[in-house]
């Protein structure tokens, strides 16, 4: 008797199996198929990008010899980094950086300046990215530029967490000297150089300026 039970039990649960298949069967297929084409489409993907790194690390490198200034080619080092920039990702973030130093050693200033302009309001980059390029522009302008609007770029650069807080400071310093604040400046250099934080040879440099302001 127990063996009629089980096996009306398992016809049932046969019974009810096919009615669930019947009703849900495509969805389940249909659902394995995505699985199977999305793992397939993710390492497809992934070996996509891992060449195409390959190739613009490549790419970089060979733009970055066209930079010598004795073998290479500004104006081909020029083109060639605008290409890599326009990949974006981070070797797009490098090639952007290095070009504008290209058109900095070849005394666009102006255009560097765009180029970091560029990358600041490049939400894609990364935020340190950015912040050095914000840096970059102002040590590149800090001779020729408003010492005003130089020292509000600095200013959310010399906050304690940022990673360019003691350069920015620096920076800062020295503007306040262009501006003739050399009571400001000489606060700046002081606090950099009792900061233990900060790098040796930047706080060797902002004590001596403070003792020669101070004299």
């Amino acid at each position: 008797m127990a063996d009629i039970f089980k096996e009306v039990e398992e016809d049932l649960r046969r019974e009810k199996f096919e009615q669930l298949w019947q009703r849900y069967g495509r969805w389940v297929i249909a659902l394995a198929v995505v699985v199977v084409l999305g793992t397939a489409g993710s390492v497809a993907w992934q070996r996509y990008q891992q060449h195409r790194e390959a190739q613009l690390a490549e790419q970089y490198g060979a733009a970055i010899a066209l930079t010598d200034p004795s073998t290479g080619d500004l104006a081909k080092a020029d083109a060639a980094l605008a290409n890599i920039a326009d990949a974006g990702g981070g070797y797009g973030a490098l090639a952007s950086l290095e070009r504008a130093a290209v058109k900095a050693k070849a005394g666009d200033i102006d255009g560097a300046a765009k180029i970091y302009d560029a990358m600041v309001a490049d939400s894609t980059t990364p935020a340190a990215l950015r912040d050095l390029a914000k840096l970059l522009k102002v040590m590149r302008l800090v001779d020729s530029g408003d010492p005003a609007a130089l020292t509000s770029d600095l200013a959310p650069l010399m906050a304690p967490e940022n990673p360019w807080r003691f350069t920015a400071t620096e920076l800062t310093a020295i503007l306040a000297l262009k501006s003739g604040d050399q009571k400001h400046a000489t606060e700046l250099f002081t606090q950099l150089a009792d900061d233990q934080a900060a790098p040796s040879s930047l706080r060797a440099r902002a004590a001596e300026m403070a003792a020669a302001l101070k004299s």
